[in-house]
């Protein structure tokens, strides 16, 4: 009867630390978890964010945009395929480009 009361009586104690295990591990994590959001916040959405945009700039070029290329070259869209667009850079010189080469779309009427 003695040895049945003194285990009873050490249990709840051993659920307890049980618990303050679960708990001690589950602190340890927090930072590591709060890194991954504060990463994804601060570098994956936003570069996300940027390529769609691009993608969709990309997609609505049209024949008589003004574009600048990631080489810094300026010039309007003369003609379009699916992956090569042809811009006219001066009167009668005209460049074959990658699609994904353009930077910008520039306002009406910047090239002089």
């Amino acid at each position: 009867m003695f040895i049945s009361s003194a285990i009873a009586q050490t249990a709840p104690a051993a659920a307890a630390s049980t618990s303050d295990g679960i708990m001690s591990s589950l602190q340890g994590m927090l930072p590591l978890v709060l890194m991954f959001v504060v990463l994804y916040f601060v570098m994956i959405r936003p570069q996300m964010k940027r390529q769609k945009e691009t993608k969709a700039m990309l997609d609505a070029l049209t024949k008589g945009d003004e574009v600048a290329t990631a080489g810094g070259i300026i010039g309007t869209i003369t003609q379009m395929g699916d992956s090569i667009v042809t811009v006219e850079v001066a009167n009668g010189v005209e460049m074959q480009i990658q699609r994904f080469a353009i930077a910008q779309v520039l306002p009406k009427g910047t090239r002089g």
